[in-house]
C-alpha cells in the first residue's frame, strides 16, 4: 500500500543578488513503502536512476570533505573504493604534513606566500 511523502522547499535569500526569500512550497506525493513497491509504482529504472543520482550526491558530499581536509584525489579513491550505497563512511585518517602539501599544492601564489611567511615565522619561534 503505498504511503504520502511530503516534501518542503523554499530558495534562500540572495544578499549578493538582493533577491528574496521565496517560499516554502510544500507537497504531498504517493511513494511506495518499501523499494519493491516502488518498482510496481514507477518501474525498476527510475527507482535504480533516482537511487544513484542520490548516492552521487552523497559521495560527492564525501569528495568535498577530503578535497577540504587536504585528501589527494588517490586517497579519496583509495577511502571511497569500497563505499557501499545507504552506509555512512567512517571518519578518515589523513597525515597532516600531506594535507598541507596538497593545500600548498592547490594554492594561489598569493596563498603560498602567505603560507610560507607563516611557516617561517612559527619556526623563527622555536
Amino acid at each position: 500500500m503505498s504511503e504520502n511523502l511530503t516534501v518542503t522547499a523554499k530558495v534562500p535569500a540572495n544578499k549578493e543578488k538582493g533577491t528574496a526569500e521565496l517560499g516554502p512550497c510544500t507537497i504531498i506525493v504517493q511513494t511506495g513503502k518499501d523499494s519493491n513497491e516502488m518498482v510496481q509504482m514507477f518501474g525498476a529504472e527510475a527507482v535504480k536512476t533516482n537511487a544513484d543520482a542520490n548516492w552521487v550526491v552523497a559521495l560527492q558530499g564525501n569528495i568535498r570533505t577530503g578535497l577540504r581536509k587536504g585528501e589527494t584525489p588517490d586517497q579519496i579513491a583509495a577511502r571511497l573504493k569500497d563505499a557501499k550505497m545507504g552506509v555512512a563512511q567512517k571518519g578518515i585518517q589523513i597525515d597532516p604534513v600531506q594535507a598541507y602539501l596538497a593545500k600548498f599544492q592547490g594554492a594561489t601564489p598569493e596563498e603560498q606566500a602567505k603560507m610560507l611567511a607563516e611557516l617561517k615565522q612559527r619556526a623563527a619561534k622555536k
